[in-house]
């Protein structure tokens, strides 16, 4: 008997991918990319003014920062507005961004360049 057998039980086997499980693993991590750069972050309308040290903005209404689409000709309040990525609890939120690019930055991908800034 010949010692080649000995020879292939001691070298590894190299396993080969499949190539469905090449283009699942290729298809998550594309869509992760994609859903994360096109996501808009979570934002709360805040009076800019009601800032605390201990609770942070007092979240308003979302008309406040928009305006009303009826008609009326109601405005954005001055001290309102959006506030990016907070930390929310209950009518409160802080440790946030006024700017959606920085908000957009934090939540992984870097996709900045879309899309505008925030106020």
């Amino acid at each position: 008997m010949s010692g080649t057998g000995m020879a292939d039980e001691k070298r590894p086997r190299r396993r080969r991918l499949r190539s469905s499980t090449v283009a699942l693993g290729s298809m998550g991590v594309l869509a992760a990319a994609l859903t994360s750069c096109g996501s808009e972050p979570d934002k709360r309308c805040v009076d800019r003014d009601s800032y605390d040290l201990l609770t942070g903005y007092k979240v308003v209404s979302d008309q406040q920062c928009t305006g009303t689409s009826t008609g009326t000709g109601t405005s954005p309040r001055a001290s309102a507005a959006w506030y990016y990525d907070p930390d929310v609890d209950g009518r409160y939120a802080d440790d946030g961004t006024f700017s959606r690019s920085e908000a957009v930055d934090r939540d992984g991908f870097g996709c900045s360049g879309s899309g505008s800034g925030g106020g």
